[in-house]
């Protein structure tokens, strides 16, 4: 394999990234050593990067592993070395290179002739906003674990509140909650405190508020109670950590306001006008998609930033979120096209976006349901994620603004499709495609 190939970075290097040590090589005749083994202390990562220097070492190769690469891919960085961030799955695909000594030899190797593709990495104010964007996720997700204890709390003292409101976590359910845990237990008392917008009257909602109450219980629903306001402190100054951090990127919406807002949810919602902040980073209006809201925007900016330059084309993007239909294919046959597992988490905002097109009187929706009803609902979803994708990298990409045509201009277009289709297939086998003529019955009447 080495004679056949060009080496096309001579002064390269690769590391494999451990939890422990990391197992550095280096190209023959730069050290009596072609390997060496360095420990996960600061100071031995420091050490490792002055002797990458003084082996004339331009370019490393590591593995994303973990999470333990980060503090060593600072380091080299802030040296001036050119990092390239490597996925494991790519090179893992040889037979036996399992110790660490070969791998970080194999990595050295395949970097040297130019065949490592490196992984995608944001710039610095995407990499902060996506680590807030990130925690907050996390703390949404343990708020929500705390709702689940509530209600059971609840139910395990027979306070069936949560069939008589449509969510615990609203204004009726949040402030009857607070005045259990408070001391009150008059059921006619706790439904006064129903808003008025919800469904259900007073006497409904009392007569679910009669139960067995339990010091254990009431002990723990406290607790969790006092948990869940925990989090949604901690969410709201994520928030403004996001609002601060998304104001740093270049504004390039050239000082015009937003020309349309859409409705936004109240739960989980970030605080600040982010469709505006939206808009000025983008320079487009990103929530004219049907089935965008706030929180697969934030996805977005948060994951890959304000541009998607980084990809040549949409077909790239696509691929990248792993929502590409896989190619494999053995003599000549294809053996699968399932799609890459891939724990990107746009692709999972965009597959949670596709599911509520279910209802959407818009070209995607009829898209969408059109899908469902060849493909069956899973590919349907990654169908229509990846006309979303490919919808965003334009929008992105060009600056253009998404126009809405409707589920009969798809059903349009989809005809037309398919007659075209049917011509050439007509014409390959060697007959004329004729359109049947639709004749008007007129009747005489005397």
């Amino acid at each position: 394999m080495a004679t056949n190939l060009t080496c096309i970075h001579e002064n390269a290097a690769g590391i494999d990234v451990g939890s422990r040590s990391h197992f550095v090589a280096v190209p023959p005749g730069r050290d009596k050593d072609l390997v060496r083994e360095f420990p996960f202390f600061t100071e031995d990562l420091i050490k490792l990067a002055a002797w990458l220097k003084k082996c004339k070492i331009e370019t490393i190769a590591l593995e994303a592993t973990g999470s333990y690469w980060l503090p060593l891919f600072d380091i080299l960085s802030e040296k001036g070395f050119e990092v390239c961030l490597v996925n494991a799955r790519h090179i893992k695909n040889v037979t036996g290179r399992k110790s660490d000594v070969l791998d970080c030899q194999w990595l050295q190797q395949l970097h040297s002739y130019g065949l490592l593709r490196p992984s995608f990495l944001p710039d610095q104010i995407t990499e902060e906003v996506r680590q807030y964007a990130r925690h907050r996720d996390g703390l949404i997700r343990q708020a929500s674990r705390q709702l689940q204890l509530i209600q059971k709390n609840l139910v395990v003292m027979n306070l069936q509140l949560q069939n008589v409101v449509s969510d615990i976590s609203g204004d009726t359910g949040m402030a009857i909650i607070r005045a259990i845990c408070g001391g009150e237990r008059d059921p006619k008392e706790l439904a006064k405190l129903r808003n008025p917008r919800c469904k259900n009257p007073e006497e409904v909602i009392a007569k679910s508020l009669v139960g067995n109450y339990k010091a254990g219980t009431l002990f723990a629903l406290k607790q969790a109670l006092a948990t869940y306001d925990h989090y949604q402190r901690q969410i709201a100054q994520c928030n403004i950590e996001i609002e601060r951090r998304i104001g740093k990127f270049e504004d390039r919406s050239g000082g015009a306001q937003q020309p349309k807002r859409k409705r936004e949810a109240k739960k989980n919602n970030l605080g600040f006008d982010f469709q505006q902040a939206l808009w000025r980073v983008l320079g487009i209006n990103l929530m004219d998609i049907p089935c965008m809201n706030t929180s697969t925007a934030l996805t977005i900016i948060s994951e890959i930033g304000p541009s998607v330059d980084k990809w040549k084309s949409p077909k790239h993007f696509a691929s990248w979120l792993g929502l590409c239909p896989n190619n494999r294919i053995s003599g000549g046959k294809r053996l699968s096209g399932r799609t890459k597992y891939s724990s990107n988490r746009i692709r999972t905002a965009l597959r949670m976006a596709a599911q509520t097109l279910e209802r959407s009187s818009t070209a995607l929706g009829a898209f969408y349901r059109r899908m469902k009803a060849r493909l069956g609902a899973p590919k349907a979803i990654t169908a229509a994620a990846h006309k979303l994708a490919v919808l965003i990298y334009r929008m992105i990409k060009g600056r253009m603004p998404h126009n809405e045509k409707g589920p009969l201009y798809f059903e349009q277009n989809h005809k037309e499709r398919s007659k075209r289709r049917l011509q050439r297939l007509a014409e390959q086998l060697g007959y004329d495609l004729v359109e049947k003529q639709q004749t008007e019955e007129v009747v005489m009447v005397n």
